[in-house]
């Protein structure tokens, strides 16, 4: 009897203090479970799915610890993923007038990978979203076809560009234009100590833009994005090629949780080591940010609206925030296209655009589109100055349409407000 009484009393003993231990490690880890309540006002338009981003300064202002146990959550307790990027926190929101999300210190449930893969091969950096490529920058030099100048060689461009379902949207090398090279931007008209300089049209020989390296690449859960290094040689004014333009591009690919749509983002930062600077004359194309589309899109099956309500026929030489050019699918059985978004802070925004006309080459009607800064005004570059353009694009399968376009760059051109409620 005496042992039977000595081990219960031992038991109850270990339970006690198991139970104590136990209430002191619960108390303890509530205590360090900080939590970051925020609401971000969503603005006007439709509800889509958007970047959107918390300043990493202000969650630790209020005392919110910055580590890898760092978890996500709305307002129902789903959480999110997120990727930090130079002092942001970024995360996908969409519905609702009003989003309430909180930023806790706990160890996370979040399957959730990174969605992208980034490769480079045979001169090609190559992203893939869930699998599928999506975008293509070409580093290595890309060869005419026989029989054709070497003159059009060239590097530093994008091509292809791939929708979600898989069409294929850019064109390189078209008989027509040796030097379309997908989405690129030299520039046509210039003046370099007086003289004229061409960077677009390769046959003059009077310069090109070519790739010199990779600086920068970071990728995660909701982007992916690197920056090129690419360089405006003038082979005219010197007597050895010289460099009239030092160009860094940066290429983010988002997504934006949507199986028929991504996100693009084409940022171009340039300046002039010449003494002189160079000047952009004013004319019909050139910079800014040009595609040329897939020989299949043709007047008869791509359209184009404006945020202006101009159509393929009207709007070249206009102006215009945005711009949707929607054409017919690899399969003929729907459509397919891209967004495109300038920025309020690209000069002469809204921007003029080069849009070819429905009986271009020959009545076929190919579709090239530009945003074209220096289309009615010049732009003198000074010496040793930092100059920009930002863009941003949604390639897209199916419809998109003109309330969905003028909700895309409302949120592009408008930081969107971040009210912190509670700590």
């Amino acid at each position: 009897m005496y042992n039977t009484l000595t081990l219960i009393r031992t038991y109850l003993e270990k339970f006690i203090l198991y139970f104590l231990a136990t209430i002191v490690f619960l108390s303890a880890s509530c205590e360090k479970e900080k939590s970051l309540v925020f609401t971000v006002a969503k603005g006007n338009g439709i509800p889509l799915n958007q970047p959107r981003f918390v300043e990493e300064n202000e969650l630790k202002a209020k005392g919110l610890e910055l580590d890898s146990s760092l978890v996500l959550v709305t307002a129902n307790g789903n959480e999110l993923p997120y990727q930090k990027d130079d002092g942001k926190l970024w995360f996908i929101a969409g519905k609702g007038d009003v989003s309430s999300f909180k930023f806790i210190n706990k160890q996370g449930t979040l399957p959730k990978g990174n969605p992208f893969n980034v490769e480079k091969e045979s001169g090609d950096l190559t992203v893939q979203l869930n699998g599928k490529s999506a975008v293509s920058y070409r580093y290595g030099m890309t060869y005419p076809p026989g029989g054709v100048d070497s003159l059009y060689k060239k590097s530093g461009y994008v091509h292809p560009i791939i929708t979600p379902k898989g069409d294929t949207l850019t064109r390189i090398q078209p008989e027509d234009h040796y030097h379309h090279y997908g989405l690129w931007g030299p520039w046509t008209h210039t003046q370099v100590d007086g003289q004229r300089v061409d960077f677009w049209n390769l046959k003059e020989g009077m310069g090109t833009v070519l790739f010199k390296d990779f600086k920068g690449d970071t990728s995660g859960k909701l982007f992916s994005s690197f920056t090129a290094t690419q360089e405006h040689i003038d082979f005219k004014t010197q007597e050895k090629p010289q460099i009239a333009l030092n160009e860094d591009v940066t290429i983010k690919i988002w997504d934006i949780n949507r199986p028929d749509r991504y996100m693009f983002d084409y940022i171009t930062n340039f300046s002039s080591p010449l003494k002189k600077g160079i000047l952009f004359e004013a004319y019909r194309y050139g910079g800014g940010l040009g595609l040329r589309f897939h020989e299949r899109l043709k007047a008869d099956n791509c359209t184009v609206l404006t945020s202006e309500g101009n159509d393929r026929a009207s709007a070249d030489g206009t102006n215009a925030k945005w711009c949707i050019v929607t054409g017919e699918s690899t399969d003929g059985k729907g459509t397919s296209g891209i967004l495109f978004l300038s920025h309020p802070t690209n000069r002469n925004h809204p921007e003029p655009m080069r849009i070819w006309p429905l009986d271009a080459n020959g009545g076929r009607g190919d579709m090239f589109f530009e945003f074209c800064p220096i289309r009615h005004e010049e732009w003198k570059i000074e010496p040793n100055q930092q100059y920009g353009l930002t863009y941003r694009m949604i390639v897209f399968d199916g419809e998109l349409t003109a309330q969905e376009a003028e909700t895309y760059w409302q949120h592009f051109a408008n930081e969107p407000q971040i009210e912190v409620t509670k700590n």
